[in-house]
């Protein structure tokens, strides 16, 4: 038990190391260094949504032909389906937009920012709550390693994303202390979603592979939506690419190592 807590809360640790940059920085990021790090993340999405969620969600099924992928298509499709449904539901506001986005709201900026980083994270902790369950109950499939790698791989990219969240929170008025607090809390919603997921899959594993996919599904909506626009925006975009390649390597190589 002590064990599945810790892989629950890896990825929350790295968005806190990160939001605690607000400590250190006193002025935001660089728009390269910026650029470069949202690419990162978004390259470790990428592969951890093919090699930790996609591909077993298709191998777990024991199936052949169009039965074989059925169940990664559907997942999928519902992950996007979802996340587009909070997209649209949640007022929130993304960190260098000037407008905001989802139904009129009188949130405060600060607010909107928190909701748009939490819209980001539960896509994340359902992966690993998913991946670990999957883990747990079918380590044919996916293994514990392969399960503490995914966590260690959002926990990576976690990291530069709680800095990048925490300076526009200082900006928007924030002390450091209160852009660090709501920083953290944003980041929370992590380990609760991989809990949740967690708990829902040791019930009903015949949706496992549905469940895999669908937070993939979840994970690519951010990527193509959010993430990779915010990287070509404007100059240094190249380096935006650069972080993918390095990013999408980097958790590649963890769970093909590790996994």
């Amino acid at each position: 038990m002590d064990g599945t807590i810790a892989v629950l809360m890896i990825p929350f640790l790295g968005t806190t190391a990160g939001v605690a940059c607000v400590f250190l920085m006193r002025h935001r990021m660089q728009p390269g260094v910026q650029k470069s790090l949202m690419g990162f993340a978004a390259g470790i999405m990428v592969a951890a949504s093919v090699w930790s969620l996609l591909i077993p969600s298709m191998e777990m099924t024991g199936k052949d032909g169009f039965a074989k992928v059925l169940p990664a298509i559907a997942g999928f499709a519902l992950g996007i389906l979802f996340l587009l449904f909070l997209d649209v539901a949640v007022p929130h506001q993304h960190i260098d937009g000037a407008e905001s986005e989802g139904p009129k709201s009188r949130l405060s900026k600060t607010a909107k920012l928190v909701f748009a980083v939490t819209l980001h994270n539960i896509p994340e902790g359902m992966a690993v709550g998913v991946t670990l369950a999957a883990a747990l109950e079918h380590s044919s499939y996916i293994s514990m390693a392969g399960a503490i790698a995914l966590s260690l791989g959002i926990a990576i990219q976690n990291f530069p994303e709680g800095a990048i969240v925490s300076m526009p929170l200082r900006s928007a008025g924030n002390s450091r202390r209160k852009s660090f607090i709501i920083g953290t809390l944003s980041g929370a919603v992590e380990p609760v979603a991989a809990g949740i997921t967690l708990l829902l899959a040791s019930f009903v594993l015949p949706v496992l592979p549905y469940l895999l996919s669908f937070a993939a599904g979840a994970m690519m909506y951010v990527v193509v939506e959010e993430l990779i626009p915010e990287t070509q925006e404007g100059r240094h975009s190249n380096y935006g690419t650069i972080g993918f390649a390095a990013g999408f390597c980097l958790m590649m190589a963890l769970d093909v190592l590790l996994g």
